[in-house]
């Protein structure tokens, strides 16, 4: 099925279950801009039963006449916000095309294409780490890669990772907490030797969501603990929204709600300067043929950078992440996630309640640390514990495992038994 074009739809991500006729009339009244029902009067030929009087709905056409401004103000909303969008997709196009072919021409032996690793490097089978397996979700038929160590020695630790990453960057989770978790990392949908299928439409955030809940429960649990850094943040704040009650614990790695963000973006153009490679993943083939010139040179870079890279990454710590974007085709999921980005705005902000851990690099590349703030904004008192951790960058669970570990645990502690 790898490649395939499986991704079915949904019409929401929550339900709602059969409605109470009393209590449909109290929510009414309660609303403040509906009259009072007139007094119910018995009817004799019922027995004394109850007569409601009919209510008259207000015609369809003059609902569609007084929602027409609000609609249109939308629609022109929207289109705004696209045509800015591809117009700061140009301008990364540009940006992003003459840093690709000065390293072309610095290393012009590497050429124009990324080469195809034919082997995985050998830490990608560290049996530390865990036992490699497949997974068929239930929803959309998809098989989903992952790696799962402390089978039975409690709740399950389910990770999610960030872009440009794989199941790999848990590595040192996967070891510190496997003797008191079931912990499982996954290579996300796009992700190889995940499902990766070619089409937009199939990376919808409704659909990622549904991945995460397959896995839970295809994994034969109610609930779990879910820990997450970067895009699977993303994932997991909405999750924690729409599946409350899959996840007791969320522990979250620089990584933002999507509704926090943009209403963040909007008064801190900082954070849009920071975000511009999300610009550029709007447009079709571009990115993914930018990305691979001169053997993935931009994402070598973005891994080790001096300032905003991962600290003492090792060549086969590198290959690990190259390995399976340098398959045929590869990059394509992962950047399909951004061109949904711009989809659904503007997003309603939600209220957060799961009890949340949240870690935060004080010198963190693609988010700017006023975020922390924001996302406190929008908690529930008592549900959120943050900590902006001095000298770390973007890559937490990588570059600062150690101090990570010791707020999960702790944070974790009344769950140990």
């Amino acid at each position: 099925m790898r490649g395939g074009s499986i991704c079915p739809s949904r019409a929401s991500v929550s339900s709602t279950g059969p409605v109470d006729s009393d209590s449909t009339v109290e929510s009414q009244n309660k609303g403040g801009g509906l009259l009072a029902p007139a007094p119910l009067a018995q009817s004799p030929d019922h027995g004394g039963s109850v007569v409601v009087p009919e209510r008259k709905d207000m015609p369809e056409f003059v609902v569609t006449a007084l929602l027409a401004p609000s609609r249109l103000s939308l629609k022109l909303l929207r289109a705004l916000v696209m045509s800015l969008v591809y117009l700061a997709a140009l301008v990364a196009a540009f940006v992003y095309s003459c840093i690709a072919l000065t390293h072309v021409m610095c290393r012009p032996r590497r050429g124009c294409c990324g080469r195809q690793r034919l082997s995985p490097p050998e830490c990608l089978r560290d049996p530390t780490l865990g036992e490699h397996c497949f997974l068929t979700l239930r929803s959309s038929g998809l098989r989903l890669h992952y790696v799962s160590a402390g089978h039975g020695n409690g709740p399950l630790m389910l990770f999610l990772h960030g872009f440009p990453e794989n199941w790999f960057s848990w590595r040192y989770q996967l070891r510190e907490f496997q003797s008191h978790f079931h912990v499982v990392a996954v290579d996300m949908r796009g992700y190889s030797p995940s499902d990766a299928p070619k089409e937009v439409d199939c990376y919808t955030i409704d659909l990622l969501l549904d991945d995460i809940k397959d896995t839970i429960l295809g994994l034969g649990y109610s609930k779990c603990i879910l820990v997450s850094h970067d895009w699977g943040a993303s994932l997991a704040w909405e999750f924690s929204i729409y599946y409350p009650s899959l996840v007791e614990r969320m522990v979250v790695a620089n990584g933002p709600p999507m509704s926090v963000i943009q209403e963040y973006s909007i008064h801190h153009i900082g954070q849009i300067f920071r975000s511009n490679y999300m610009f550029l993943f709007q447009l079709p083939w571009l990115p993914e043929k930018l990305l691979s010139m001169s053997d993935f040179q931009i994402l070598k870079d973005t891994f080790t950078h001096r300032k905003n890279g991962i600290p003492g990454l090792t060549p086969s710590e590198l290959e690990a992440f190259l390995y399976h974007f340098s398959q045929p085709g590869c990059l394509t999921g992962p950047i399909n996630y951004y061109r949904n980005v711009f989809r659904n705005f503007p997003l309603e902000p939600k209220k957060l309640s799961t009890p949340t851990l949240l870690l935060w690099g004080e010198k963190d590349f693609a988010f700017q640390q006023g975020l922390v703030e924001a996302i406190g904004r929008h908690f529930v008192p008592g549900r959120l514990e943050s900590h902006i951790l001095p000298g770390s960058g973007h890559w937490i669970p990588q570059s600062h495992p150690q101090e990570m570990h010791q707020y999960m645990w702790a944070f974790l502690q009344d769950l140990l038994g």
